[in-house]
């Protein structure tokens, strides 16, 4: 069910909510949280049908703020409100509230939205796109305990990791961080397996895919050893391979799919690790809405550390180990090396 609303007001929309909830036979509010969208008219179908289903799992109330720009000099001197309400199949299994604002109303979209908000739910803020610098102090921000960003949307990706690092403030968080939520569990895993001591890490994906460096951060951070970020052809992260005291360990996904885990001493087994749509981003988001420690710890690490060299409290620089592929090839250059004078003797 659908109901447009034309210049309008926060109290009709609640009540167009109450009308749409008994014409369909549920008076009851049977949501958990407050789900609110800042977008813009071209994203906002895309943002919008991914709430709707990420909503089978957490039923919500979400609304959709677009602030449409004004053409002419009288047009952003007036002010109107528009909106859609959207209750039952067309909703998902929640309520769907879009908030078109024009004029003077755009510049306080958090009026328009604290009357519309549940009662004692908590409030989470998703920016698609054009996320703003400290989303903790945006006013729609300040409303809600988790605040969620998308640093792949930016237009200079690596740079807006830094910039996030310098504003964080706990309960926000980014769905380049969620992304590599299977990366994370799978690499935890292959290393219960054995009992080593990782050397180095090698993180190999697409230029300016901000999960790549995410992963490379936490690396880094958890396992106190140098790390290097190496470009591939995509898509997204395509391996993580680890030079440990016990051997290699590579987690190589090439197509987007299936990956390959291959342990040394193991035979190498395929895992499912397939890139997730937003949906299932979203969805995840919202199973938690307590600080995420991990993601600030990663993300205070600093882009600009990875590919460098550890100093140790001596002073003296330390060597970084080969990668992995390099040092497997090591034992062969060694070897040729060593033939190489004894061909020269011949020759003689």
């Amino acid at each position: 069910m659908k109901i447009d609303l034309t210049g309008t007001t926060a109290g009709e929309i609640n009540k167009a909510l109450v009308r749409g909830r008994r014409a369909i036979g549920t008076p009851a509010v049977g949501m958990v949280l407050t789900l609110v969208i800042v977008t813009d008219e071209e994203n906002a179908y895309d943002a919008l049908k991914a709430s709707n289903d990420a909503s089978r799992e957490h039923p919500s109330r979400t609304l959709v703020v677009i602030k449409r720009v004004s053409r002419s000099p009288r047009d952003r001197t007036s002010s109107r409100l528009d909106a859609e309400v959207r209750v039952g199949a067309d909703a998902g299994t929640g309520e769907t509230v879009v908030l078109r604002l024009y004029g003077e109303v755009s510049d306080h979209a958090d009026s328009v939205v604290l009357p519309l908000l549940l009662p004692d739910a908590p409030v989470v803020v998703w920016w698609p796109v054009n996320a703003p610098l400290d989303p903790a102090k945006d006013p729609l921000g300040a409303l809600a305990q988790r605040r969620v960003t998308d640093t792949y949307a930016a237009e200079q990706p690596v740079r807006e990791l830094s910039a996030r690092a310098e504003t964080y403030t706990p309960g926000d968080t980014d769905l380049s961080w969620t992304r590599i939520t299977p990366w994370r569990s799978m690499l935890a895993a292959a290393l219960d397996q054995v009992v080593c001591e990782v050397r180095a890490v090698e993180v190999e994906g697409e230029e300016f895919n901000p999960s790549c460096e995410l992963l490379a951060m936490w690396l880094a951070d958890r396992l106190d050893v140098p790390v290097k970020r190496s470009l591939s052809s995509g898509p997204g992260l395509t391996a993580v391979r680890m030079d440990t005291s016990s051997g290699p360990i590579v987690l190589d996904r090439a197509d987007g799919s299936l990956a390959t885990l291959a342990i040394d001493g193991q035979p190498a087994r395929a895992v499912a690790l397939k890139r997730r749509d937003t949906a299932e981003l979203i969805a995840e988001e919202l199973r938690r809405l307590d600080p995420d420690d991990t993601y600030a710890s990663a993300l205070r690490y600093g882009v600009e550390r990875l590919n460098t060299v550890p100093q140790p409290a001596s002073g003296e620089p330390v060597a970084v180990p080969e990668p992995v592929e390099e040092a497997a090839k090591a034992p062969a250059k060694k070897a040729a090396a060593k033939k190489a004078p004894a061909k020269k003797a011949a020759a003689k």
